[in-house]
């Protein structure tokens, strides 16, 4: 789940970004990369143990190999009693359920019943009526060019005035999709439809699981659990019924860049303000089975998959990524991978696989906005970012990628999570 830029501080997000760019020094040719790497569980725990001994409350981490397969946790689940944190812990993966969105409209995509290219008021015309709804089209929704605004501005209203207080507000408040949706609808586009760069947005994401119900007439989260997760045989990743995780969890930690000292604990909270954008929850394991599986079109056909490969520019806070439909692009020292990454109140998530599902990572992390901001309001980059660019390095490309020092790839680890607020 991301949480966009409220206000007028998108050139902070832009900073921030620009700065952890600055981190990521790693380089081996790309061609090197293709052979792969044994992986070495010594390595990578130290470089998983240095994101805590940076400042990270608790971190848990699987890196797949082929057939090998290391993991790891380090860190505490709880600060207050110090419980350790484990590597099978379930963990709110925020918009890293988009992907489960666009999978679950590609197979609908493959029957028949959806067009890609097909005006969304074909489908949802009293959601999103007149020109609009036939300017907007489903590929728009998934790519993130509709450029309807974000619904979580106006639903934390708090965060325009420099305060978490509707963090604590919305806790046990349950919002409908279609409330989501008319908040996103009533705030200014951020441009026409269709239009490059996009912007990104959830309301698109709460918009393609109520064009899911539509076409399937089912609940779009009991569509998605038939469809794709219980497809992919995953055990243990559901959309929880309650505002509790369910099994082994950790808390969930916001600081709220500072706002909310010290970081409060939401690991209880009414997830419908996510909904199909955001609200799906996962162990690290589950997550790379998840993107093997969709990466060797065992969950959706050659060509949806090509579809969801093909990207778009978008702006997530400021920072440019190369967007597909539920997907995007991960360009490394390495080579380039695919995946997402997610995060809600205190939780965040990243999940990143090579294009054929050999090597991947998928890591979590229990405290959320942990930089400062600067004497004029920019994120500066906190070394738990150094940290945490080094053990993906570490997971995907190997040590001797990690350690080298020269070109900066066009990757932030949670990209999609800026939040900047009024202060």
């Amino acid at each position: 789940m991301s949480i966009r830029q409220f206000g007028h501080k998108t050139s902070n997000r832009r900073a921030v970004l620009a700065l952890a760019a600055s981190l990521l020094i790693a380089a081996v040719p790309a061609q090197a990369a293709a052979a792969g790497t044994d992986l070495d569980g010594q390595v990578l725990r130290q470089s998983l143990d240095a994101v805590h001994e940076a400042g990270m409350y608790g971190i848990y981490s699987q890196v797949r190999d082929g057939a090998q397969s290391w993991r790891g946790a380090s860190g505490v689940a709880d600060v207050d009693t110090g419980r350790p944190v484990r590597p099978d812990m379930v963990h709110r993966v925020g918009s890293i359920t988009k992907t489960f969105t666009s999978v679950a409209v590609l197979q609908q995509v493959a029957r028949g019943t959806i067009e890609l290219d097909a005006p969304v008021a074909r489908y949802l015309p009293d959601l999103v009526p007149g020109e609009r709804g036939r300017q907007i089209t489903v590929r728009m929704l998934l790519n993130h060019t509709s450029h309807i605004a974000d619904y979580v501005g106006p639903a934390f209203p708090s965060l325009l005035e420099g305060s978490g207080r509707s963090l604590d507000d919305n806790r046990s408040r349950t919002f409908t999709p279609q409330e989501l949706v008319r908040l996103g609808l009533g705030a200014t586009p951020t441009g026409q439809p269709g239009a490059t760069p996009g912007s990104y947005s959830n309301t698109n994401y709460v918009l393609a699981g109520l064009l899911l119900e539509k076409v399937t007439g089912m609940d779009a989260e009991r569509y998605i659990t038939r469809n794709v997760i219980r497809k992919a045989g995953l055990r243990h990743t559901s959309f929880p019924r309650t505002p509790h995780i369910p099994g082994p969890h950790s808390k969930a930690y916001e600081s709220l860049y500072g706002l909310i000292d010290p970081p409060k604990d939401y690991s209880v909270y009414d997830m419908s303000w996510a909904a199909t954008a955001g609200a799906v929850t996962s162990t690290m394991d589950d997550l790379n089975r998840f993107y093997r599986a969709l990466l060797r079109g065992e969950l959706i056909g050659r060509e949806q998959v090509a579809e969801m490969q093909k990207t778009v520019p978008v702006l997530a806070g400021g920072a440019p990524l190369n967007y597909g439909l539920g997907i995007y692009s991960y360009d490394l020292p390495c080579g380039r991978f695919w995946g997402h990454s997610g995060g809600v109140f205190g939780m965040g998530t990243e999940s990143i696989s090579s294009p054929d599902g050999g090597r991947q990572l998928s890591m979590g992390i229990n405290l959320m906005k942990y930089q400062r901001l600067d004497e004029n309001g920019y994120p500066q980059v906190s070394p738990i970012d150094v940290a945490t660019v080094n053990h993906i390095l570490t997971g995907l490309c190997g040590q001797s990628a990690a350690q080298a020092r020269a070109a900066q790839p066009s990757f932030v680890p949670f990209a999609v999570d800026g939040l900047s607020v009024k202060r």
